[in-house]
C-alpha cells in the first residue's frame, strides 16, 4: 500500500509541481518584460483576461504540489524510515514534530523578515535569510539523515514558496486585477508585494528542484558534512536563477 501511495502521490507532485512552477517562470522571465510594453488600454483589456486564467492554475498547481509533497514526506520519511541516521539522538516521533515545526516556524521567520526595512534592502535581506537558513540546515544535520537533511530544507523553500502564492501573492493580485479591470491605476504597495514576493519564489524554485531530486545522488548527502553540500546547491541555485532573469531581460529572448 505504501508503495502504491507512494506512486500516486509522486506523480500528482511532479504533475502539479510542473504547473506551479511553468506558471511561476512565465509570469518572471517572459510576462514580466511583456507588461512593461503595455499601455493603459492594453491592460484593461488583457490583464483582466489573462491574469486570472493563469493565476487559477499558479495557485492551484502550488497547493496541489505542496498538498502531496507532504504526504510524500510523511510516507517516504516520518514513516519511512529514512528520517534519522542508523544511530539516531532522537525519536521518530520527535523527529516528526521537528521536521513540521521547521516548515512552518520557517515561513513565519522568514514573512516576519521581509516586512522589515530589509524589504528595501534585498541583498542585505538575502544575506540575512542566508545565514538563518544555514543555521537551520546545520540544526538539522546534528538529528536528521543527510537524506532528510536535503529534502527539509527543500522542503522549507517549497512551504515558504506555497504560503506566498496563497497568503501574499493572490490576495494582491485579486485587487491589482480588479483595479486594472476598472480603468484604475493598483495600489503601488500591492504591485511591489506581489512582485517581490514571486521573485522570492523564482530564486527559491531552482535550487528547490535539486534537493527534490537529490535522493537519487547519496554520495552528495551521505557524507558527514551533507549540510554544506545543501548550501553549496542553494547558493548556485540562486546564481543560476540571476543569470535567468538577466537573460530575460536581454534581447535574446525577444527574437525568433
Amino acid at each position: 500500500m505504501n508503495e502504491w501511495l507512494n506512486i500516486i502521490f509522486r506523480w500528482v507532485h511532479v504533475i502539479a509541481g510542473v504547473m506551479w512552477i511553468g506558471h511561476l517562470w512565465f509570469f518572471n522571465f517572459v510576462n514580466s518584460q511583456v507588461a512593461k510594453t503595455f499601455d493603459p488600454d492594453s491592460k484593461k483589456k488583457v490583464v483582466p483576461q489573462l491574469m486570472p486564467r493563469a493565476l487559477y492554475w499558479f495557485r492551484w498547481g502550488a497547493a496541489w504540489t505542496w498538498i502531496s509533497g507532504i504526504l510524500l514526506l510523511g510516507i517516504v520519511y516520518y514513516m519511512g524510515g529514512n528520517l534519522l541516521p542508523a544511530e539516531p539522538s532522537m525519536s521518530v516521533g520527535a523527529g516528526t514534530a521537528f521536521g513540521l515545526a521547521a516548515l512552518v516556524v520557517g515561513f513565519f521567520v522568514y514573512d516576519v523578515l521581509w516586512k522589515t526595512p530589509l524589504k528595501k534592502q534585498p541583498f542585505a535581506g538575502t544575506v540575512v535569510s542566508l545565514v538563518l537558513l544555514i543555521a537551520v540546515t546545520w540544526w538539522m544535520s546534528c538529528w536528521f539523515s543527510g537524506r532528510a537533511v536535503f529534502i527539509h530544507v527543500g522542503a522549507i523553500f517549497g512551504t515558504a514558496m506555497a504560503a506566498n502564492v496563497w497568503m501574499r501573492i493572490w490576495p494582491a493580485q485579486r485587487k491589482i486585477i480588479a483595479a486594472t479591470r476598472d480603468g484604475q491605476a493598483p495600489d503601488g504597495a500591492l504591485v511591489a508585494l506581489a512582485g517581490m514576493r514571486s521573485k522570492h519564489n523564482t530564486y527559491m524554485s531552482v535550487p528547490l528542484l535539486f534537493l527534490m531530486v537529490s535522493n537519487h545522488y547519496p554520495t552528495i548527502y551521505g557524507g558527514s558534512n551533507s549540510w554544506i553540500w545543501a548550501i553549496g546547491f542553494v547558493i548556485v541555485g540562486f546564481l543560476l536563477t540571476w543569470a535567468m532573469y538577466a537573460k530575460s531581460a536581454g534581447p535574446a529572448p525577444a527574437k525568433y
